[in-house]
């Protein structure tokens, strides 16, 4: 099981051998080291759990820094749990170098948040007729019934904060990595703003 933490940079373009442009979102990943290591005999249940981000003593809770303490580790800002079998050990380190191009991986990061939206702009309604008198210009339509349940129903598809949420964009592929710089390049685009955080693992 392949895993990281990092930040993601922005977007650019690379051009193969053969001239084709591709766009890829590069990351910068690790290196991450190894907190605490799960097994299923022990925890029931098998993960790997990685820091990122080195911190200040005063920015964790004391709990947080015997946590970190207690596998030799310093303050980090970021902690992050990856289920499944691992090979690594408390202590290793995890760095770009853990991928290569061709490796299939999905990425998890926060979308962007775009603050209050209609209904038309979060969820692609239809907007109502634009014949003359007509007052349904960008309204969601009927919610619910009058008889019975004489209510609306919960988790009907109304306006409200749309973005800001974790989303998991599957199906991506490394195109490149530098060790040097601890970098990733990941093809097509991944959530988040630039500067945010995202976890990278491979998708089987």
């Amino acid at each position: 099981m392949k895993a990281i933490i990092g930040k993601k940079v922005g977007m650019t373009q690379l051009f193969t051998e053969d001239g084709a442009v591709v766009a890829v979102t590069v990351i910068e990943a690790g290196p991450c080291p190894v907190v605490q290591v799960k097994t299923g005999a022990a925890n029931g249940y098998d993960a790997v759990q990685l820091a990122y981000g080195e911190s200040k003593p005063k920015h964790l809770t004391k709990p947080e820094t015997g946590h970190l303490a207690k596998a030799g580790l310093g303050p980090h800002r970021h902690l992050r749990e990856f289920r499944g079998p691992t090979d690594l050990a408390v202590g290793d380190l995890v760095t770009v170098e853990a991928f290569g191009p061709g490796d299939h991986i999905k990425v998890t990061g926060t979308s962007r948040g775009k603050g209050f939206a209609g209904t038309i702009k979060r969820h692609n309604f239809k907007r109502g007729p634009v014949s003359h008198g007509s007052h349904n210009v960008r309204a969601p339509g009927s919610i619910g019934q009058s008889a019975w349940p004489a209510r609306v129903w919960k988790g009907m598809r109304m306006s409200g904060r749309m973005g800001n949420e974790q989303v998991t964009q599957r199906g991506l592929v490394v195109v490149d990595a530098d060790p040097t710089r601890n970098l990733l390049l990941v093809s097509g685009a991944v959530p988040g703003a630039p500067g945010s955080l995202v976890y990278v693992r491979e998708d089987r």
